[in-house]
């Protein structure tokens, strides 16, 4: 697995693509608005007393942007931020966005939505606000966010939704073809220690990585909203609200090797680039670079069925409901991981696969009602 050319969402804006797919990651830039929102006035102030490169541009980064809705929502939330804090300027502030993702992402799809900007009122509340939006424009940038992606202290603000979790590789003990996690795919309850050690040493090797290439390319006091997957308890790695994610689908690739349409050895050579990190594991890797301030630091939570929004803890009890929140679940896990699975089982074992998913997580979902952990940090460079 090479992960900067086989790692992307499904493409395109059709039933089983990410576009149509990704309410989560959704929900995640809403709940996470008001941390961007104050992070985008510093960055803002900042670019008008540095008098920013360009004469004069803020300079935005999403990473990982992907494509699809999200894409165009993080651009519109910036724009909306900026224009509260321009208050209708008469020389209002100009914005670069640079989008950045793997070069397999759907860029294609990001340039054509990029139309709709022009034709929507974005996060601006009436036709008046709209107006005062500032001018803007938008680059693609191809390339992984574990590599220099900017020259040097050119960029006022980072922000990242929904990537971080994703490692640069799999660990090199387990690419090399040795089975060290019989079965799984990811961290589970067998998973030995040496093997959940190397995940999270990758973890600590990628953020501090991360963290060294950004706070080279952010202007002095730049600033970066990160939102990514962890888990709540910092020492039960094994139980993780997002291993059992993994568990079930892996569970749904055990079934499919019983039946002899997946091979074992496909399957226990298949690891993901992955780990979610605790809110410890995360503050003790930005405490050792030594080159950001934690500006503000939560973790909240959101339902596996990205249709449920719902907060009440409780196991479904209807059935048909459960059935219904497997679906939503397995649909928008195929829109990450279908690509990924394609490329490494064949594309002929999609829709069984998550078809048993979708069972696996119905199940579950009657038992406990899970969800996603989700960290989300705003830093401040030195």
């Amino acid at each position: 697995m090479k992960v900067e050319r086989d790692l992307h969402m499904s493409r395109g804006d059709g039933e089983d693509s990410y576009a149509s797919n990704s309410r989560l990651q959704e929900k995640s830039i809403l709940k996470t608005r008001p941390v961007l929102h104050k992070a985008v006035a510093a960055a803002h102030a900042l670019s008008l007393s540095s008098g920013g490169p360009g004469g004069g541009a803020m300079v935005v980064a999403d990473l990982g942007c992907s494509s699809g809705p999200n894409t165009l929502l993080v651009v519109s939330e910036v724009l909306a931020a900026v224009a509260m804090v321009a208050g209708g300027s008469a020389q209002p502030q100009h914005v670069q966005f640079f989008l950045n993702d793997l070069p397999g992402n759907d860029f294609n799809l990001v340039f054509r939505s990029l139309d709709l900007l022009k034709n929507k009122k974005l996060a601006a509340k009436d036709r008046r606000e709209e107006s005062l939006l500032p001018p803007y424009y938008v680059a693609g940038l191809p390339g992984s966010f574990y590599t220099r992606l900017f020259p040097d202290h050119c960029v006022h603000l980072f922000h990242s939704s929904y990537c971080l979790m994703w490692r640069s590789k799999v660990p090199d003990e387990l690419a090399g073809g040795a089975v060290l996690n019989e079965g799984h795919m990811y961290i589970w309850e067998t998973t030995p220690q040496a093997v959940v050690a190397l995940y999270r040493r990758q973890f600590q090797e990628d953020m501090s990585l991360f963290l060294r290439l950004r706070h080279r390319e952010l202007v002095p006091g730049g600033h970066m909203v990160l939102a990514f997957l962890g888990r709540k308890k910092s020492k039960d790695v094994l139980r993780g609200e997002v291993s059992y994610t993994w568990g079930l689908l892996a569970q749904a690739l055990q079934s499919l090797v019983k039946q002899g349409r997946v091979k074992k050895d496909k399957l226990d050579s298949f690891n993901l680039p992955f780990y979610a990190p605790s809110m410890d594991e995360v503050r003790d890797v930005i405490t050792r670079s030594q080159a950001f301030d934690i500006t503000h630091i939560q973790l909240f939570e959101s339902n596996w069925d990205p249709h449920d929004d719902d907060d009440v803890e409780m196991k479904m009890e209807e059935d048909v409901a459960a059935v219904q929140s497997g679906v939503n679940v397995a649909r928008s896990i195929r829109a990450v991981i279908g690509p990924l699975i394609a490329r490494h089982f064949g594309e002929h074992i999609l829709d069984d696969l998550f078809e048993l998913h979708a069972k696996n997580v119905a199940v579950h979902l009657q038992k406990v009602k899970t969800k996603y952990p989700v960290i989300v940090v705003s830093l401040q460079a030195k």
